[in-house]
């Protein structure tokens, strides 16, 4: 069955994937007055429990979506980040968050659950108007000079303007735009935690970011749900799993307990206070090298389909959110053919999708430092602490305007 997107008077668009990336550009498209289908291969929406930062420039981009007051209700907007060692529980820096982050960049800092990000983003794309086609997954497409032809799995076909490839780390659209290698294991095991404050001693509740770096890994916890639950990420080295897809299952706190033996009582009386884990194994690409990887032709990729990132500068979403945004000032204000104006996204935002990636694994190297490196790390946060801490080029957000 063939089924024609309305049109909305620019340009017409399919989307695969309906996580936050995906959602994130229905919405974007939907309000420049594209018409947007977005397949979702799952039965239902619904999005992972974990929490997540998101930067100035991230919730400035959100703010002008009109999901401000959903932001307020939902979201923790914490104060402060701090960094300590994971064996000596010393803090080795601040960076204040709060009041600077609004002042310096014009929107604050926010960390939030993935579901309740993904239901804001949701809500809005479907207020808006996009389409949405559940239970399918994309098999493939074909372009010609109209447009492009979508194919499911089960059969049904979409004819667009454009397809963009929103459906993550293992995209099927990148595997046929691209034919590239699988994402690569990082030799990375990440324990994640949601716990509710009240369950938590009063000494291990906590309204800020904080950071513990220690050899070979590294703890991260902040307030999530308008500060009623703690999310808790604990990153540390391991063997790659048997099947890289099976990315979400019930993780063993012995195996965490094990690794995390060597660091101080601070930090592991918060780990052994958290009843279960989730535990993914994770993956990325390395940085992108061309505008070429994010688009060709009539198909361009987004999020973590174009760039999967290591977790360690807390920007995975956010760079799609900011695609997201470019990608519709591109096709609703660009000019030329479709082609033309997707490559222009991809002129726009390789660089620093980049430029991110490589950051977030340096990041890693640091916060996993051992020996004289991890000396030389605690020296210089204790003598340049924020200074080193905040990263303008990133959440003053480049050139992606609101």
């Amino acid at each position: 069955m063939t089924r024609n997107i309305a049109p909305a008077g620019l340009t017409q668009v399919v989307i695969a994937g309906g996580g936050i990336g995906g959602l994130a550009a229905a919405l974007a498209c939907s309000r420049q007055g594209v018409a947007v289908q977005l397949m979702e291969r799952a039965s239902q929406f619904s999005e992972v429990g974990a929490g997540i930062q998101i930067g100035p420039n991230v919730t400035r981009i959100l703010q002008a979506w009109g999901l401000e007051d959903g932001l307020n209700r939902v979201a923790a907007f914490p104060k402060r980040l701090q960094a300590r060692d994971a064996q000596t529980g010393q803090v080795l820096g601040r960076l204040r968050l709060g009041e600077r982050a609004q002042a310096l960049y014009g929107a604050p800092y926010a960390t939030i659950h993935r579901a309740d990000l993904h239901a804001l983003l949701l809500d809005a794309a479907q207020a808006a108007g996009v389409q949405t086609a559940l239970g399918q997954t994309i098999a493939g497409w074909s372009e010609s000079a109209e447009g492009v032809t979508v194919q499911s799995v089960s059969g049904q076909t979409w004819q667009a303007d454009a397809l963009v490839g929103a459906d993550g780390v293992w995209s099927a659209v990148r595997q046929q735009l691209l034919a590239d290698a699988p994402a690569r294991f990082t030799g990375h095991l990440a324990f994640r935690a949601l716990v509710p404050q009240a369950d938590l001693p009063q000494g291990l509740r906590s309204d800020e970011v904080t950071v513990w770096m220690g050899p070979r890994l590294h703890v991260v916890h902040y307030p999530v749900q308008a500060g009623r639950a703690l999310n808790v990420i604990a990153i540390v080295h391991g063997e790659k799993p048997a099947n890289p897809h099976d990315w979400d299952h019930a993780g063993h706190a012995d195996t965490l307990m094990q690794a995390i033996g060597h660091t101080g009582n601070d930090l592991r009386q918060r780990l052994e206070a958290i009843p279960a884990w989730r535990l993914w194994a994770l993956h990325d690409r390395a940085p992108v090298s061309a505008a070429s990887q994010m688009a060709q032709g009539r198909v361009a990729l987004l999020g973590d389909a174009a760039h999967p990132m290591r977790p360690y500068l807390a920007q995975g979403a956010g760079m799609a959110i900011e695609d997201a945004q470019v990608l519709a000032q591109c096709l609703a204000q660009g000019s030329g053919t479709v082609a033309h104006r997707l490559q222009a996204y991809a002129e726009k935002r390789w660089a620093r999708n980049a430029r991110v990636q490589a950051r977030a694994i340096r990041n890693g190297q640091i916060f996993h430092a051992q020996g004289l490196v991890a000396i030389g790390r605690n020296l210089s946060m204790r003598l340049m602490g924020e200074r080193l801490m905040d990263v303008p080029w990133l959440y003053g957000g480049g050139s992606v305007t609101a």
